[in-house]
């Protein structure tokens, strides 16, 4: 005979656990999800593995898979603070995808995982709503995920994001410090503000000052909060763009994401041992969101400069002779684009230069001069 009270008692909703509540969920992030699917993505929403139709790699004279993973950081706690979810997704994808253009690929798919305390359908369903959003905007498709309910492990509004990426490249093409030459042109591309990297430091300064994130402040235009949301740019469409674009024949010698490990060490990853770069700190403005919280620390810019993006999200190091045309199209294109430095191979001192970083025997870099008013 069986014991009913037994039975319910170790049910998985006793546990903690909500299926019913998970279901809803994903219906009401289908639709966001099913835009980004083209021709490719068979299968739609729902099954145990995504499934996408990579027939079109027979074209490739040899065709390379590049894959990202990656997650959006402490940068969630503000998002759970302000109960504001459909930012946080762009975040991810910033973070993601933007790792899969940097060897010239172009993405094809992704994947998202979301860990929470306890499964709120419209919750989730607005932070994949904003991965899906950004994933249109790079041309990538959703092809699945999974949400999973940690009771216990995680408070009732707690949520964690990660996801990972798929893409394509020639051999031949891809981007690297191998096609890196003495004289090639440093270009920075203006990040959004913060993106998803140096939040531990954010928190700390606005906890030691007893700011939070729901207050208003003068100094920040408004919420606090709010300013700190600011998505992720998304680089991926702009840079695909140029790479495809013939006109520019191969111009592009190498990328960087400028995330985890801040301005001069992302950048002399990218760069062949033996080369350096000065980037000239005159040729931009940090955006306010940075001053500010530098002045909240009591500290100064250069200070953070291997922590935050201070303003550039993407380095492109590309041929002289076609410096201003690819930095003019990317302006063009939506995300300002202008000249920091100058790759060079002469002998010198290297001392005070960052060296490589992550692991990379890459080039040398240091920051030089003063930040533009």
């Amino acid at each position: 005979m069986t014991d009913s009270t037994a039975s319910t008692s170790a049910s998985y909703a006793a546990a903690g656990v909500d299926t019913a509540a998970g279901d809803r969920a994903v219906e009401l992030m289908k639709a966001a999800v099913g835009r980004t699917h083209g021709s490719e993505v068979l299968g739609g929403v729902g099954g145990f593995a995504g499934l996408f139709d990579v027939s079109f790699l027979r074209d490739f004279r040899r065709p390379l898979l590049a894959t990202s993973t990656d997650g959006v950081g402490t940068k969630v706690a503000i998002a759970q603070a302000l109960d504001r979810h459909d930012t946080i997704g762009q975040d991810l994808v910033g973070m993601v995808v933007d790792d899969i253009v940097v060897v010239g690929a172009r993405p094809l798919f992704m994947t998202d995982y979301i860990a929470c305390g306890k499964v709120v359908p419209e919750r989730i369903a607005a932070i994949v709503a904003g991965i899906a959003r950004a994933c249109e905007q790079t041309g990538t498709a959703l092809v699945g995920g999974e949400t999973a309910e940690h009771p216990g492990l995680l408070g009732p509004d707690d949520y964690d994001v990660a996801g990972a990426a798929v893409g394509a490249v020639e051999a031949d093409a891809v981007l690297g410090a191998d096609r890196v030459r003495d004289g090639d042109v440093v270009l920075a591309m203006a990040s959004s503000g913060l993106h998803s990297n140096g939040f531990s430091l954010v928190r700390h300064i606005l906890a030691a000052r007893g700011i939070g994130f729901t207050d208003h402040s003068e100094d920040f235009g408004g919420v606090v909060g709010d300013t700190l949301l600011e998505p992720t740019r998304l680089y991926t469409g702009p840079l695909l763009r140029v790479l495809q674009d013939a006109s520019f024949g191969g111009a592009v010698h190498s990328l960087s994401h400028v995330t985890g490990g801040g301005i001069a060490a992302n950048l002399a990853r990218v760069l062949p041992v033996g080369s350096w770069v000065e980037v000239d700190r005159s040729t931009w403005s940090p955006t306010p969101v940075f001053r500010i919280l530098s002045d909240l620390a009591g500290s100064t810019l250069e200070s953070s400069e291997g922590t935050w993006n201070l303003g550039i999200g993407m380095f492109a190091v590309v041929a002289p002779e076609a410096a201003d045309a690819v930095a003019a199209a990317v302006t063009a294109d939506g995300i300002p684009t202008w000249r920091v430095g100058t790759v060079s191979t002469a002998s010198r001192d290297l001392t005070g230069f960052e060296q490589g970083a992550k692991g990379v025997d890459g080039g040398a870099v240091r920051l030089v001069g003063c930040y533009a008013g």
